[in-house]
């Protein structure tokens, strides 16, 4: 695994990822995810929106919400992710706010990770559909939230005096950025089976596999080639930032 974060050094016990919508980190992770928890980490999801503007079937429109909370949760057990937190925000609104940094705050304080992943709040103009506004908007408030506020126990009092303490984030690590700003490549060829198994229960969102499988393997092949892989190889792709990396990370 090239890059910055060096697992042989940098050992985690917790990771906290973050995503817009329901198969965000499906598509962005789910086969780092599924390494980490092998090992024994404990992964936690955070969930902005209900993902509520999804889909294409107008009679499943009441729905949806229940849904793809569903869809989600079993795409989560496939990767060995058992705890979730949902923000219930409105999809294709998420706007940064005091109110939701404070939100953020609030679940990275309760979870205590090592790690925080979120999307990146970046544009990436070599392709758009990675940067939906929702994602911008998640990176960001995500970004906020890790730095200050999350370690500042002055910042949001209120959590403090319901117990929930400062808490310094060691790793921030991006996923759907630019491209340019790519610095740890994993190599996920022995989970992507289970990354396109977890993505198969998003049907409300995906309905044809095949063609989603196809599109999957030949970008994870793709990321891969541009890391400096070997052929053949399958790779997730993040931006890694040290925030509090100098402090010790117990080993799992």
């Amino acid at each position: 695994m090239p890059g910055i974060f060096d697992p042989a050094r940098h050992r985690i016990t917790r990771v906290l990822c973050f995503a817009a919508h329901p198969d965000d980190i499906d598509f962005g992770a789910a086969g780092t995810v599924a390494q980490w928890t092998a090992a024994g980490i404990q992964v936690d999801y955070c969930i902005m929106t209900d993902g509520d503007a999804g889909g294409f079937d107008a009679a499943q429109r009441d729905a949806m919400v229940d849904l793809r909370r569903s869809e989600q949760r079993a795409a989560a057990e496939i990767v060995g992710v058992h705890d979730l937190h949902y923000l219930g925000e409105r999809d294709g609104f998420l706007a940064v706010s005091s109110d939701l940094i404070r939100r953020v705050v609030e679940v990275i304080r309760r979870v205590r990770p090592d790690v925080v992943m979120s999307m990146h709040p970046e544009r990436n103009w070599d392709r758009i559909q990675k940067s939906h506004p929702d994602h911008l908007a998640c990176g960001e408030l995500v970004t906020r939230a890790v730095y200050p506020a999350a370690e500042n126990p002055f910042a949001f009092p209120e959590l403090e005096a319901a117990g929930l303490a400062s808490h310094k984030v060691a790793w921030l690590w991006l996923y759907a950025g630019p491209t340019q700003l790519e610095n740890h490549f994993v190599d996920v060829t022995d989970t992507v089976d289970d990354k396109l198994r977890a993505l198969h229960f998003h049907t409300s969102q995906h309905p044809d596999a095949g063609r989603m499988d196809q599109m999957v393997r030949q970008l994870l092949q793709e990321n891969a080639a541009r890391g400096g892989l070997p052929a053949g190889r399958s790779a997730e792709v993040f931006q890694v930032v040290p925030v509090n990396s100098d402090q010790t990370i117990a080993g799992f």
